[in-house]
């Protein structure tokens, strides 16, 4: 009996380490976008001991993405290493020595483990994207998108490797916030969505688990909270920065709404909603808001342009 018993666990032990040995580590990583969340997700992967390339359509923005990366990681380093420069000057160097740049993406992606994509918020770019990277990558390459808002599912059908493509999103700034949502298709197969998470967590991130659902976990219930701080201003009930007051002092929220939507960019958050909007038209949260329109038209962005609900020197 003990030796069946000792048989059985042998054997389940095995079984075991067939189907870990099954599950894709993450090494290669190849990101395509060099904006600011596709920047942060090369310096972090890279810093985590990947090898990691960053794509882009120019070597100007490549530069400008690899010297906002240096400069990130210099306040990381200094935060992390305070009292060991020496240990910060090795981290900064194997960090940027894992982390290379390219313009051309069908020459990278043929040794990849994994392709994440971050470029701008446009169904038909990201299909167009996936549907040319999907001839090129190796059959075991993971597709994953740092999209907010798109559906998944609709980007994974634009491959033919819809069972290795899930969700990646990230947070701005990347290299701080802990926070990464995990997005399995119906389609995902369980082997992808592990290796997803796992690396997730190499990444030293907190990884959640959601459906591919409108805007995920944190987006579903963030956007339509700003919405309604808009409607409630475009009522004539409170002032914004007595609505900002309001989330900060009574909430403990970090920012007001109108202090985060300036932060996000007004022409991101109009493209959300406007996106959720004609999914669900019926749908009372995903209800435009013409003030939001205004502004957007008026090039009133946020912080980036200089004027959003507020004005910035």
């Amino acid at each position: 009996m003990a030796f069946a018993t000792r048989q059985f666990v042998r054997a389940a032990s095995s079984s075991a380490a067939t189907a870990a040995a099954k599950k894709l580590i993450v090494k290669h990583v190849t990101v395509i976008g060099g904006g600011l969340m596709g920047a942060g997700i090369a310096q972090v992967a890279a810093a985590s001991g990947h090898t990691v390339v960053l794509v882009d359509q120019s070597d100007e923005i490549l530069k400008k993405s690899a010297k906002g990366i240096e400069e990130s990681l210099k306040r990381v380093t200094k935060k992390k290493f305070a009292d060991k420069p020496e240990a910060g000057a090795e981290f900064m160097e194997k960090t940027l020595n894992n982390l290379t740049t390219s313009t051309d993406a069908v020459a990278v992606v043929h040794s990849t483990d994994l392709v994440i994509e971050a470029i701008v918020e446009n169904q038909e770019l990201k299909n167009e994207l996936f549907k040319r990277l999907d001839k090129f990558a190796p059959e075991h390459t993971i597709f994953a998108s740092n999209t907010s808002s798109l559906q998944i599912t609709q980007l994974a059908n634009s491959t033919t490797r819809q069972d290795r493509f899930g969700g990646l999103h990230f947070f701005n700034p990347v290299p701080m916030m802990k926070l990464v949502e995990v997005i399995k298709t119906p389609m995902t197969s369980q082997k992808t969505f592990e290796s997803l998470v796992d690396f997730s967590k190499a990444l030293g991130k907190s990884p959640v688990s959601c459906k591919d659902t409108p805007g995920f976990i944190v987006n579903r219930l963030l956007v339509p909270y700003m919405m309604e701080a808009v409607r409630l201003f475009e009522r004539g009930d409170a002032s914004k920065e007595d609505i900002d007051v309001a989330m900060k002092l009574g909430a403990g929220y970090p920012m007001g709404p109108f202090e985060l939507l300036d932060y996000v960019g007004l022409d991101t958050s109009k493209y959300i909603i406007d996106g959720w909007h004609s999914l669900e038209p019926n749908n009372p949260l995903f209800a435009p808001s013409p003030l939001l329109d205004k502004l957007v038209e008026e090039k009133k962005l946020g912080k980036k342009t200089g004027e959003g609900f507020y004005k910035y020197k």
